[in-house]
């Protein structure tokens, strides 16, 4: 999924917690994620990641101010937007 379009995508830890990070390339950050030194600090003791919703926007600038609101929700609306799978 790699291209000029930034996403914003949400991961669901081995935990059971809650990622939330922008890229340019999906397939790649999740790769990271699950067996790369690249990862977040924060899934490399929370493996395996599994994707569980994403949605995209043209710009870098507009996708980490969306990440910012959906980080600032509350889980249980986080919940809500990953099972009705919009953002």
């Amino acid at each position: 999924m790699k291209s000029d379009t930034w996403f914003l995508y949400v991961l669901r830890c081995g935990d059971n917690t809650l990622y939330t990070g922008v890229t340019t390339d999906i397939d790649r950050r999740l790769n990271e994620h699950n067996g790369s030194s690249k990862g977040a600090r924060y899934t490399k003791s929370r493996r395996p990641v599994k994707l569980v919703c994403w949605t995209t926007f043209d710009d870098r600038s507009t996708a980490q101010k969306a990440e910012y609101k959906f980080k600032r929700l509350t889980r249980k609306q986080k919940e809500l937007i990953i099972e009705k799978e919009v953002f």
